[in-house]
C-alpha cells in the first residue's frame, strides 16, 4: 500500500513519532531524524538501546497482561478489508496518557475495566503521494488507522532469572502451568450456558466440562449418501445439498441440537413408529437399546434406575403386542436381570420356559444364567437344569415327528434342524460336566447317546421300552463306543439273545432228564432244624452273640487306633481343622499338581462293577474313588434321545471327534451356533486356533519391534488331552465302528488317519521309514477299493509326511480308475484332482522343482477340465490342451452357477470352483481367477452365502491365493475381499489371520487398532479379542493398552463369562506384567463369573502361591467342595507322602 508524507500538528510543527511510535524519541534525535530518508524516519531505528531496558523495566507483568487477554482477543480482526485497492488513511489521534501520574491501583483498574472504544474516521483519507512509498507483503490497514501496532502482535517476553534463583524461577513456572492446565474441581457442569467461553485448547477444564453439558448444542455432520466410497474411511466428506445455508443478508447461525433435544427428538420418532407399527420388533428393541444410551449420559444412580424401568415398561408393552417374539422375551429378561435379584430372576425364567419350552434360544441363555450366578451356583442344579433343557426339547422333536408321516423320506428340514440343536444341547452338556471335573460322565454321555441314536436296534419299540432295553445293554459287561471289542448295541443285543437262546435249550434238555441227586434238599431241611434249635434256647444264643459282636467291635476298632497313632507319628491332628494341618504354601502346590495329574489320565469310567445296575446293590464292594469315576445307568438315562436323521446323527459323531481333540475338517460354518458356543466356552487353545495364532505371531516376528511373547506360550500350549495316546486310541477305536454307519465319509477317514498317527507316533519311541497310518489305510483300502476319497485322503497324509512319490502313486491308481466306477462315484473326482494339485503346489514350496510341480498340477487340472480319461504325467501340457481344459471349465462353472442360485452347494461343486480358480492363475494371471471366483460368489445370496461351509471353505482359499500374491497386488484389492469376508463370516479365525498378515507390512498398527475395535463392537467374540490380544503381545505392545483389551472384553456381556479370557488375563499379570497382586485381584473376579470351571479354580494353586496364602488355598478347596467341583486328590495323601 502507499503512504504519504507526514502531517504537521497544530502549531505547525513536523510530527516526528513516526508511523510506529513503539518508543518514546527523545529532543535530541529530531535532528537525525529529520536527515534521514523517509521510510527510515521512524523511531524505532533511531533509539537509543538504554531505552529499552527502561521500557522492559516498567512493563506491566506477565499475570496482568494474562488477566487482560480476555478483554482484547477480538481487537485483532476487528477491520475487514473492503476493496483490493489500495487505501490511504488518516492519523487517529488518541488521548496521551501520563503513566507517571497514576497510581498503581488506578492503572490495575483501567487495565481490568472495560474495553476502550477506538474511533475511526474511514471518511477522511490521505492524498496519494506522488513518490516515497513501500510495499507490504502483509499488510494490516489497522496499523494505519490507529497509528501503531495492536499491541496483542508485540512479542512479550520475560527477562530469564535462573542465575539469580534456579528453585524459585522453577517454581513460578510450575505455579503458571499448574493455573493454566489443571482440572477445576469446583466447576458445575449443569450452570454453564451457551455465552461461556474457551480460551484454551479443546481439552482444557472448562471445555470438557462444556462437553459434559446436556444443554451444550453440536451440529451433526454425516456424509452424503451419494459420497464416493471409500474403503478406509479416512474422512466424512460434508454435505453441500443439506447444510444449512447461510445467507450474507442476514447473520444466521448454524443452530445445533443439545443432547436433551436429542433424547426428546428421538423418543418422539420412537413413539411414532412403534404407534404406526406396534409389531415391527426392531423398532421396540431399538427403543429399549436408545433408553441404555440415555442411561450411559446420567451420573446419578436414581435417574439410571428410572431409565431402567422406562425401558423394562417399554419391552413388556412390546412383547404383549407380540407375545411370540424370542427375541423381546429375552431382551426383557436381560432387564430383569438389571433390577431383580437372584432368586426373582430365576422365577422369571422358570416362567418363561414354561410357556416356551421348545426355544433353544431361551433354554441356552437361561443355562448361561444358572451356571453364572455364584450365589446360587451348584453341579448338581445345573446338572438338573440341563436334563430339563434337553427332555423339553426332545419332547418338542417328538410332537414335530408324530404330526407329520413317520415314514416319510426325506425328513421335514424343521424336524432336522430342532434334532441338530438337540445334538448341540448334550455337547454344550459334556462340555460343563468336564469342564466341572466330571470327566468320566461326560465320556459316558457321547457313548450312551451313540449307542442309542447310531447304534440302536431296528425294532420298532416305543420309547420307554427302548429305554428299558437299553439299561440292560449299559449295565451289562458289553464294550462300548471307542473301547476294545465294541461292535454296537444292535449287533450286541443280536449275540445276546443269540446265547439266551442257547441256554433256555440247555435248560429244557437238563429238565428233561429223569433222576439225580437230592442231597442239597436235605442239607437244607437239616439246616432249619438246626435253626430251631437254636431259637429254642434264646439265651444261650444272645449271650453268644453278645460276645461275638463284642470281640467285632474290638477287632474293627484296633485298625482305626493304628491308623491314629500312625498319623499322630506323621505329625498329622486328624481332629484338627483344616486350616491348620496345611500351613504350607508348598503343600497345596503339591496338590495342585497331583490333582492335575489325575485329571489328565482319569477320563474313561470304570467297569468293575458292571453287573451292578444301581449304587445301593453294590453296597460297600467299591470304594469312594471306584465309585466316583463308575458311571451307571440313572446317571444318564434323563439325557438319552432318540434321532431319526442321518444330518443330526452325523453332526452328533462329528461333535464327539471334535470334543475329543482329533483333527477334523469344517464341517458347519463359523455362523452357527455351535461353533459361537464352542468359542465362548474354550478353556484352552484348540490345535486350529492354537496354528492361526502361530502363524500370526511369525508375521509379526519378522517386522522391526517384535516380541517374543507369544498368546499360546501363557496357556502352555494346546489342549492337554490332544496328544494323549489313550485318547487318540480310543477315538480311532470310535470312528473305526462309526464308518459301518457312515460309509465312505472322508471326513470321518481324515480324522481316523490322523488319530493313527498320533496313537502311533506315540506309542513308538523311535523313527518309523513308513508313514503312521500306512497300516491302516491299506486294511481300509482292501476292504473297499471303489473307495476313492479314502485313497485321497491316505495319499494327502503321504504327502504331508514329505512321501511325495508314492503319494503320487495313490492318486493316480485313484484316478485312472475312476472310469470304470458307477456314477455317484465318479461326482467325487473333482475333490480328488484338487487334493492331487495342491499337494503338488505345497511341494513346491521353497524348492527348486516349482517349475516342475507346477506343470503337474496343470497336466491334472487339464484332464479334470476337458473331461478326459486321467494319464500319468509325462511331459508339460500343451497349448491345445490348456485351452481345451480352459473352455471345459467355462461350461462346468454355468452349470454350477444355477445350480448354486437355488442354494444348493456341495463339497465337489467347491472343489470344482477351486480346480478352475487354480487353473487359471497357473495358466493365465491372478486377475482371471479373482474374476471366477467373485463371478461365483455373486450367484448366492448373501443369506445363504453366510450359511454354507462350503463356500466359506471356498472363501479361505480365496483369501490364502490374495496372500501367496500379495506383493504383486495393491492395498484396496487386497482389503476389499477380506472386508467382504468379515461381514459374511465374523467369527472365522482364518480371515483375521490373513487381515494380520496383509495389514501388518501395508496399514500403522493405529489403523490395524482401529480395525480390531471396530470389529469387537459390531460383532463381539472371543475369536476377535484373541487376535487383537496376540498382535499387542507380538509387538510388544503397552501394559495399559494390554489391560484395556482385557477389560474391555470381559466387560462384555457375552464374554464375561469366556474361561479362556480370563485364564490369559491372569497369566499375563504373572508371566508378562510381574504383577501378581493384579493377577490376584482378577482370579476372584474369574472365579465368581466362572465358577463351573475347575481349570480357572486350579490356577489359584499353580499360578498364586506367591500371593495366596495356606488358608486362602484351604478355603478356595472347601468352596469348591461347596460348589459340588469333582476333586479327585484330598490334601491326606500329600500329606501322607510328605509325612
Amino acid at each position: 500500500m502507499k503512504m504519504s508524507k507526514t502531517p504537521e500538528n497544530g502549531d505547525g510543527e513536523q510530527n516526528t513519532t513516526g508511523l510506529f511510535p513503539l518508543f518514546p524519541t527523545p529532543a535530541t534525535s529530531i535532528s537525525a531524524i529529520s536527515s534521514a530518508p523517509q521510510w527510515l524516519r521512524n523511531a524505532s531505528f533511531t533509539t537509543d538501546l538504554s531505552v529499552i531496558d527502561a521500557a522492559a523495566s516498567t512493563a506491566p507483568s506477565l499475570s496482568d497482561v494474562e488477566a487482560n487477554e480476555e478483554d482484547e482477543e477480538g481487537d485483532a480482526g476487528r477491520s475487514k478489508r473492503e476493496t483490493n485497492q489500495p487505501r490511504v488513511y488518516n492519523l487517529i489521534e488518541e488521548e496521551e496518557e501520563e503513566e507517571g501520574s497514576e497510581s498503581d491501583d488506578d492503572r490495575v483498574k483501567k487495565k481490568r475495566g472495560k474495553k476502550k472504544k477506538r474511533k475511526r474516521d474511514s471518511d477522511e483519507y490521505y492524498t496519494k503521494p506522488a513518490k516515497d512509498y513501500y510495499l507490504d507483503t502483509r499488510p494490516d490497514p489497522d496499523n494505519l488507522a490507529y497509528g501503531s501496532i495492536y499491541r496483542m502482535n508485540v512479542p512479550r517476553y520475560k527477562l530469564d532469572n535462573s542465575q539469580r534463583g534456579s528453585e524459585l524461577g522453577s517454581m513460578k513456572l510450575y505455579l503458571r502451568n499448574r493455573r493454566g492446565s489443571m482440572l477445576e474441581a469446583e466447576i458445575d457442569v449443569n450452570s454453564l450456558d451457551g455465552k461461556a467461553k474457551s480460551d484454551n485448547r479443546y481439552w482444557y477444564a472448562k471445555n470438557a466440562a462444556m462437553e459434559r453439558n446436556k444443554n451444550f448444542r453440536r451440529i451433526r455432520l454425516s456424509a452424503p449418501r451419494d459420497a464416493v466410497d471409500s474403503s478406509f474411511d479416512r474422512f466424512i466428506p460434508l454435505e453441500e445439498g443439506e447444510a444449512v445455508q447461510e445467507s450474507e443478508e442476514e447473520d444466521v447461525s448454524v443452530v445445533g441440537t443439545s443432547w436433551e433435544d436429542e433424547v426428546l427428538n428421538k423418543t418422539r420418532e420412537f413413539n411414532r413408529q412403534t404407534r404406526e407399527r406396534p409389531h415391527d420388533e426392531k423398532a421396540w428393541l431399538a427403543f429399549a437399546d436408545f433408553q441404555d444410551k440415555v442411561s450411559s449420559m446420567q451420573s446419578q444412580k436414581g435417574v439410571r434406575l428410572q431409565t431402567l424401568e422406562k425401558k423394562i415398561s417399554i419391552l413388556e408393552k412390546a412383547f404383549e403386542l407380540n407375545p411370540d417374539s424370542e427375541e423381546l422375551l429375552l431382551a426383557l429378561l436381560k432387564a430383569y436381570r438389571s433390577r431383580d435379584s437372584a432368586d426373582v430372576l430365576i422365577s422369571r425364567w422358570e416362567k418363561a420356559l414354561m410357556q416356551n419350552s421348545s426355544s433353544y434360544k431361551l433354554w441356552r441363555e437361561f443355562l448361561r444364567v444358572v451356571q453364572g450366578e455364584f450365589s446360587r451356583f451348584k453341579v448338581s442344579e445345573v446338572r438338573k437344569m440341563y436334563s430339563y433343557a434337553i427332555q423339553a426339547l426332545f419332547s418338542a422333536c417328538s410332537k414335530r415327528h408324530r404330526q407329520m408321516d413317520a415314514t416319510s423320506e426325506p425328513l421335514d428340514s424343521t424336524l432336522i434342524q430342532q434334532e441338530l440343536i438337540l445334538v448341540d444341547m448334550l455337547v454344550s452338556l459334556c462340555r460343563f460336566e468336564w469342564q466341572a471335573g466330571y470327566r468320566e460322565l461326560a465320556t459316558a454321555l457321547f457313548q450312551a447317546e451313540m449307542e442309542y441314536s447310531i447304534f440302536s436296534p431296528s425294532l420298532l419299540l416305543s420309547e420307554q421300552s427302548k429305554l428299558r432295553l437299553f439299561a440292560h445293554f449299559w449295565s451289562s459287561n458289553g464294550a462300548r463306543v471307542g473301547e476294545e471289542g465294541a461292535f454296537g448295541w444292535s449287533l450286541w443285543l443280536e449275540k445276546e439273545e443269540e446265547q439266551r437262546q442257547k441256554m433256555l435249550k440247555e435248560e429244557s434238555s437238563d429238565d428233561n432228564d429223569v433222576g439225580g441227586w437230592t442231597g442239597w434238599t436235605e442239607q437244607l431241611s437239616d439246616r432249619k432244624e438246626d435253626s430251631s434249635i437254636a431259637t429254642a434256647n434264646p439265651g444261650e444264643g444272645d449271650v453268644n452273640q453278645e460276645g461275638l459282636d463284642e470281640e467285632m467291635e474290638d477287632e474293627d476298632s484296633r485298625p482305626e487306633d493304628d491308623t491314629e497313632a500312625m498319623l499322630k507319628l506323621l505329625g498329622i491332628d486328624v481332629n484338627a481343622a483344616a486350616s491348620d494341618e496345611v500351613k504350607d504354601t508348598s503343600t497345596w502346590v503339591k496338590w495342585f499338581e497331583e490333582e492335575v495329574s489325575r485329571d489328565q489320565n482319569q477320563w474313561m469310567p470304570t467297569r468293575k462293577a458292571g453287573e451292578f445296575s444301581s449304587v445301593d446293590e453294590m453296597g460297600e464292594r467299591e470304594d469312594e474313588e471306584q465309585l466316583s469315576s463308575l458311571v451307571l445307568y440313572e446317571d444318564i438315562n434323563g439325557y438319552l434321545f432318540s434321532l431319526r436323521s442321518n444330518e443330526a446323527r452325523l453332526s452328533l459323531v462329528y461333535h464327539f471327534v471334535d470334543f475329543f481333540g482329533a483333527h477334523i475338517s469344517p464341517w458347519t460354518s463359523s455362523n452357527s451356533l455351535w461353533w459361537t458356543e464352542k468359542l465362548n466356552s474354550l478353556e484352552t487353545l484348540s490345535e486350529s486356533m492354537l496354528e492361526n495364532l502361530r502363524n500370526v505371531h511369525g508375521s509379526l516376528s519378522k517386522s522391526d519391534g517384535a516380541n517374543d511373547f507369544s498368546l499360546g506360550s501363557l496357556l502352555g500350549g494346546s489342549n492337554d488331552m490332544s496328544m494323549r495316546t489313550e485318547m487318540m486310541k480310543f477315538l480311532r477305536n470310535a470312528i473305526l465302528l462309526c464308518l459301518n454307519v457312515f460309509p465312505r465319509n472322508y471326513i470321518l477317514e481324515e480324522a481316523l488317519l490322523v488319530a493313527e498317527e498320533l496313537f502311533v507316533t506315540n506309542m513308538k519311541t523311535c523313527e518309523v521309514a513308513t508313514t503312521p497310518c500306512q497300516a491302516l489305510a491299506k486294511r481300509l483300502l482292501k476292504s473297499d477299493r471303489q473307495d476313492l476319497l479314502l485313497c485321497g485322503v491316505y495319499a494327502q497324509r503321504e504327502a504331508a509326511s514329505g512321501n511325495m512319490k508314492h503319494a503320487r502313486r495313490i492318486f493316480d491308481m485313484a484316478l485312472t480308475s475312476i472310469c470304470g466306477l458307477p456314477k455317484e462315484l465318479q461326482d467325487n473326482a473333482p475333490l480328488l484332482y484338487l487334493w492331487y494339485a495342491e499337494s503338488e503346489i505345497a511341494n513346491s514350496c521353497g524348492s527348486s522343482l516349482e517349475t516342475e510341480s507346477s506343470s503337474r498340477a496343470m497336466h491334472i487340472l487339464c484332464y479334470l477340465g476337458s473331461g478326459l480319461a486321467y494319464v500319468p504325467y509325462t511331459s508339460q501340457p500343451s497349448s491345445m490342451q490348456i485351452l481345451r481344459a480352459r473352455q471345459g471349465f467355462r461350461e462346468k462353472l454355468k452349470k454350477i452357477q444355477s445350480i448354486w442360485s437355488h442354494g444348493v452347494t456341495d463339497d465337489q461343486s467347491a472343489a470344482l470352483v477351486c480346480s478352475a480358480a487354480l487353473f487359471e492363475e497357473l495358466t493365465n494371471d491372478l486377475s482371471g481367477t479373482v474374476e471366477i471366483l467373485e463371478h461365483m460368489f455373486s450367484s448366492v445370496l448373501p443369506g445363504r452365502r453366510s450359511q454354507s461351509h462350503q463356500l466359506e471353505i471356498l472363501f479361505n482359499y480365496y483369501v490364502r491365493m490374495l496372500q501367496r500374491h500379495q506383493d504383486d497386488l495393491t492395498l484396496s484389492k487386497l482389503w476389499k475381499p477380506i472386508s467382504d469376508g468379515m461381514q459374511l463370516y465374523p467369527f472365522n479365525p482364518e480371515l483375521y489371520r490373513a487381515l494380520v498378515d496383509i495389514c501388518n507390512h501395508r496399514m500403522t498398527s493405529h489403523k490395524l487398532r482401529m480395525m480390531f475395535d471396530d470389529y469387537s463392537r459390531k460383532t463381539p467374540s472371543v475369536v476377535v479379542w484373541l487376535f487383537a490380544l496376540s498382535y499387542e503381545l507380538s509387538r510388544g505392545g503397552s501394559l495399559h493398552r494390554i489391560r484395556g483389551l482385557f477389560e474391555r472384553a470381559l466387560a462384555q456381556d457375552t464374554l464375561n463369562s469366556s474361561v479362556i479370557l480370563w485364564r490369559c488375563y491372569i497369566a499375563y499379570e504373572i508371566d508378562i506384567a510381574h504383577n501378581p497382586s493384579a493377577a490376584r485381584r482378577i482370579y476372584f473376579r474369574a472365579i465368581n463369573a466362572c465358577p463351573w470351571s475347575k481349570k480357572l479354580w486350579l490356577d489359584g494353586f499353580g499360578k498364586l502361591s506367591s500371593v495366596l496364602s495356606a488358608k486362602e488355598m484351604s478355603d478356595l478347596q472347601e468352596v469348591m467342595r461347596d460348589k459340588e467341583l469333582n476333586i479327585r486328590t484330598d490334601i491326606y495323601e500329600i500329606l501322607l507322602l510328605q509325612g
